[in-house]
């Protein structure tokens, strides 16, 4: 559990962005259970989602970055 938290300090946006994209992979898979999507197809989207999970933190942590005129 320490490893757990020092990788989560260390690294916290890689640490959003794996429980982020947990976290949509799991509603995307119970929203489409009932679908009928091809194996090939379920997995396009998850990687997809995976890849927008990403993204958003990305976004997100512009806030955090220091602009030039802030020094």
């Amino acid at each position: 559990m320490t490893a757990l938290k020092s990788f989560a300090s260390q690294h916290p946006r890689i640490t959003a962005w794996i429980v982020l994209a947990i976290g949509m992979v799991v509603i995307l898979l119970w929203a489409s259970k009932d679908v009928g999507l091809l194996p090939t197809q379920l997995a396009a989207l998850v990687v997809a989602t995976i890849a927008l999970a990403g993204l958003c933190v990305w976004i997100i942590g512009w806030e955090d970055e220091p602009t030039k005129d802030e020094g």
